[in-house]
């Protein structure tokens, strides 16, 4: 089932400043009273950071005792080098943190285990050899985040494969895929909910794209259903959506020109959303009963009302939307970048109405690759070049500081206990209060 939005005006924000003109279409309320929320990391993982974007699955941080001023010496308690290339986010679970490489062009991949307390490398497993798929060189071989249950952690590594390692870096299970034909390569990070593993894989060569689920413990795979989009680098979320009473839980892949939700049992389409670009990597948020997809190049942000078996678009901003790094939502607002610029946008998330616009360090296309992070009334927007603007959150926001790393930051940074961890192209660094 295809849904489009239902337009009854069209309000235009035109803004002198930066010389950029935004159209936010807007929507009547949506019908019926269905919710929906992201499906948050329970018990430990609530206060690890277990996969991509962390335990709420959308970049917010909970707790005050992080600090919001660092620099290449200042509050850093550890720097440590990292072998290989990767743009993977660091996972962490207790005392260990987990994260993806790749050596020789993609012909080597692996995780790698260090000691959160010191930075101490601990293990290092490799993939299966096999041969590299093409890749963008920004992209590189092994920008897909792992993710930990506590007891294992689940990586894809493309062309080498889905596999499983326990907490001795021993590997209890590989699912080896072939050829992956991929636009600039892979990206697309697993998902974990209950049993189950999610993963989507967008490729270009026809009937070869698919969302599928395999069993967490033994990697078998339970369904696997084909995908039309040939091209996509973004990761899918698990969202709970009650209607009547009944709640049931969708995963959700924002994707090449369509939002798609899946029953996690058996793989079959629920709803689908038309409306995305022709490119898209920004994981989607929720908030405020709404998902916000935004995709490629400055193209549009919708925002989706979903029901059990159909959706509807809220509102929708056909122009200044993130290239690459997610969206993030911060109380009533929805905050993100225009890579491509270097310009901040924050809307209203209920309405879609824009309450700031403004440039962010120096505009440059593709400036910006790490996913924000909400945290103690502040948002934290890290570019490629290790700046980090924090925004302070409120009716008007409004930029506090820039934190220089003086290293290329292309991966999301984790945050737990009150430490942050920055994935630069060489080193592993933790920051916290008093180093």
């Amino acid at each position: 089932m295809t849904v489009f939005p239902r337009l009854l005006h069209v309000v235009a924000l035109s803004f002198a400043l930066l010389g950029l003109t935004v159209s936010v279409s807007t929507a009547s309320e949506p019908s019926g009273e269905a919710t929906v929320s992201m499906v948050p990391a329970g018990g430990d993982a609530a206060v690890s950071w277990p996969r991509w974007r962390g335990p709420s699955g959308q970049g917010q941080v909970e707790g005050t005792e992080y600090p919001d001023r660092w620099s290449s010496t200042e509050n850093v308690r550890w720097r440590v080098e990292v072998p290989g290339s990767g743009n993977s986010s660091p996972v962490i679970w207790g005392e260990r943190i987990f994260l993806t490489t790749a050596y020789d062009g993609g012909k080597r991949r692996s995780v790698l285990a260090f000691e959160r307390s010191s930075g101490k490398k601990l293990w290092e497993t490799e993939a299966p050899l096999a041969e590299p798929e093409g890749a963008y060189p920004k992209n590189g071989h092994a920008s897909s985040t792992p993710t930990t249950d506590g007891e294992r952690v689940y990586a894809y590594l493309g062309n080498h494969g889905l596999m499983a390692l326990n907490n001795a870096g021993e590997m209890v299970w590989h699912v080896d895929f072939g050829d992956i034909k991929a636009f600039h390569g892979t990206a697309s990070s697993p998902l974990l909910v209950g049993d189950r593993l999610f993963l989507v894989q967008d490729q270009r060569v026809d009937s070869a794209s698919f969302i599928a689920a395999f069993d967490k413990a033994t990697g078998k795979q339970l369904w696997r259903t084909p995908r039309s989009a040939k091209v996509g680098w973004n990761s899918p979320v698990a969202v709970t959506v009650c209607a009547e009473g009944d709640c049931s839980t969708q995963i959700v892949m924002s994707g090449q020109q369509e939002v798609i939700a899946y029953s996690p049992e058996d793989g079959g389409e629920l709803w689908k959303v038309e409306g995305n670009t022709f490119e898209t990597i920004p994981s989607p948020v929720v908030a405020h009963g709404m998902i916000f997809c935004s995709s490629g190049r400055a193209g549009p942000t919708l925002a989706i009302k979903p029901g059990p078996r159909s959706a509807e678009i809220v509102w929708q901003s056909p122009k200044g939307s993130p290239f690459v790094p997610a969206p993030v939502v911060v109380g009533d607002y929805l905050y993100m970048v225009n890579d491509m610029a270097s310009i901040l946008t924050v809307y209203e998330a209920k309405t879609g109405e824009v309450i700031k616009q403004e440039r962010i360090g120096e505009a440059q296309r593709e400036g910006f690759s790490a996913a924000p992070v909400a945290m103690g009334g502040k948002v934290f927007f890290t570019n490629d070049s290790g700046q980090t603007f924090v925004v302070e959150h409120g009716v008007e926001p409004k930029i506090l500081h820039v934190n220089e790393l003086d290293e290329r930051v292309l991966a999301s940074p984790a945050a737990v206990g009150g430490i942050w961890y920055f994935r630069t192209t060489g080193a592993l660094i933790a920051i916290g209060k008093g180093a």
